[in-house]
């Protein structure tokens, strides 16, 4: 039988020793054949570590999310100092091209080697690319730093959802769930607020400082603390380690996914959708995917990405409803900022301070949600709630134009962060309930893929529904008004080239072409509840040792 991987810094630590007298064990049922054998004491943690530990992945994920957004309102000052306004986009694709490309590899780390050894790190990673950003003297060590911290990034949010499963019993789980997504979530909401402030007053490099010195904490609790790991893994040397980790496989999907990514990054953008290089880089992509596919299918059970878990009905419907839902988010998340900014007129940071409510309404129903369905039992009812609302919601924002009242657009949010929040953790807690803990790191991995991808996939058709819209409705609102000039100068830059007369008109234009984005999300979030109901009438509360189909 194999024996549990250590840690050596466990071992040597006297504050280790002191902390560990805190953990305690809980008898494991029996386990079933063919998987990974489970401790015959199954270790939990409880106390003040347990409280630290879900500390340090809440506050790890929320500077993750943070790091997200907080560049958005610094990029000005940047290409100012740098002089490199045609990198803008490679600020935000270098990190999410590393962060969802490594994401599949991420689920066997974690399966194979200790979870507080591989979390660990990826946020060393992490770290060091906010380092890199923080010290960067061009804009082309910015990028390389923004690439380098996405690899970091690609490994925390399962990493934590990982640690928090071997250190909490089963059935709070749920709830811990929220709190850290919950809480996690205000990073998204306060990062342009953040980084609007740091830039205006003290300098846009303290948007990557600031990682560094919360970021010391998270490890030092990291380190000292013991975290127990899900199921016994075997010390495997390395030569045997490497096989298992399917590393070819990743090898073929990496080009796969940087092309596709690649292609969308580019379509519209640098290049037409026509082009050679947008074309070539989808065909690319697409047959090095499709070999790819038929490598895993070969390799069966060892696959990075084995289909023996994406045939289980809990795991595609999983994707599938994670795939619109975060699609929703992502469009939404983008541009009702960008409604704020344009039609209502206000800075960056302000307009930060104006989406508050659907984030503040989305962390609390998280919280509860995930409560309650540990109560409930079944994720299907919440899940279609979720579709629900958040097309309710959707359906409500494309209503928003120049004479919405403030107490209109708050109402809005509101349902908008009743649904988000009724589905932020649901698929999350089905996977970890209803799949043997072998499977679960594999299983988050590529939900979080899904959720990447779809996100990623929505903003740019967003994009184009709203470049579209807005060369149409100027030349239909504002007659004889140059297009072209008025949209090269930007979401605020065009006051200086209109006459009054003309902003009523422009304020409209921007409007609708926002509300083409919206309609989107609302078309997201039917996909969300059409999805929902193939998740399964499963109850989570008794299958703590069943297998899934």
């Amino acid at each position: 039988m194999a024996t549990q991987d250590s840690d050596p810094m466990t071992n040597s630590s006297e504050g280790e020793k002191g902390l560990e007298s805190s953990s305690t064990t809980e008898k494991n049922g029996s386990t079933q054949e063919g998987t990974l054998p489970f401790t015959a004491e199954r270790e939990y943690v409880k106390g003040i570590k347990l409280i630290l530990v879900l500390a340090s992945a809440t506050l790890a994920t929320f500077l993750m999310m943070l790091d997200m957004t907080i560049i958005a309102t610094a990029i000005p000052r940047i290409t100012n100092q740098f002089h490199s306004v045609t990198d803008v986009g490679w600020y935000g694709s270098a990190y999410s091209l590393t962060s969802a490309s490594l994401q599949p590899l991420t689920g066997k780390l974690y399966t194979h080697i200790s979870s507080k050894r591989v979390y660990l790190g990826f946020f060393a990673f992490f770290e060091l690319g906010s380092l890199l950003c923080a010290l960067a003297i061009n804009s082309r060590m910015l990028i390389i730093g923004r690439a380098i911290a996405g690899i970091g990034a690609a490994g925390l949010t399962n990493g934590a959802l990982t640690i928090l499963s071997a250190c909490i019993p089963k059935q709070q789980l749920p709830v811990m769930f929220g709190i850290v997504l919950g809480l996690s979530q205000l990073g998204l909401a306060l990062g342009p607020i953040l980084g609007g402030t740091l830039t205006e007053y003290v300098s846009w490099r303290w948007c990557f400082w600031i990682n560094l010195p919360f970021g010391g904490v998270v490890a030092i609790i990291l380190v000292l603390i013991h975290i127990p790991d899900q199921i016994i893994k075997d010390k495997l040397p390395l030569r045997k380690l490497l096989p298992k980790l399917d590393l070819l496989g990743f090898g073929i999907f990496l080009p796969s996914a940087i092309m596709f990514l690649l292609a969308l990054q580019f379509g519209g953008n640098q290049f037409s959708w026509s082009s050679p290089t947008v074309i070539g880089l989808f065909v690319g992509g697409g047959v090095t995917f499709i070999i790819f596919l038929g490598w895993e299918w070969r390799i069966g059970d060892e696959a990075m990405i084995p289909f023996s878990i994406l045939r289980k009905k809990i795991m595609w419907a999983s994707c599938v409803v994670r795939f619109f839902y975060m699609g929703d988010i992502m469009v939404v998340s983008y541009y009702l900022p960008i409604y704020f900014q344009t039609v209502k007129e206000v800075s960056p940071v302000r307009s930060g301070y104006y989406c508050l409510p659907v984030i503040l309404v989305q962390m609390i129903f998280a919280v509860g949600v995930s409560g309650a369905v540990s109560k409930v039992g079944y994720v299907v009812p919440f899940m279609v709630a979720c579709g629900v609302v958040m097309s309710i919601g959707d359906g409500l924002y494309t209503r928003l134009g120049p004479s919405t009242s403030t107490a209109t657009w708050i109402g809005y949010q509101i349902v908008s962060g009743c649904g988000n929040g009724l589905g932020t953790t649901i698929p999350i807690i089905a996977i970890q309930s209803l799949l043997p803990a072998e499977e679960q790191s594999i299983a988050m991995a590529i939900l979080i893929f899904c959720q990447n991808f779809g996100g990623s996939v929505f903003l740019i058709c967003a994009q184009a529904i709203f470049d579209n819209k807005l060369h149409k409705l100027i030349a239909e609102y504002v007659p004889g008004a140059d297009v072209s000039a008025v949209i090269s100068a930007g979401a605020t830059g065009w006051r200086n080239i209109l006459s009054e007369q003309q902003v009523s008109g422009i304020l409209r234009a921007y409007a609708g072409s926002i509300g083409g984005t919206f309609w989107l999300a609302l078309g997201t979030s039917i996909g969300t509840l059409l999805f929902a109901s193939g998740m399964g009438w499963v109850d989570i509360r008794k299958n703590e040792d069943e297998p899934v189909e």
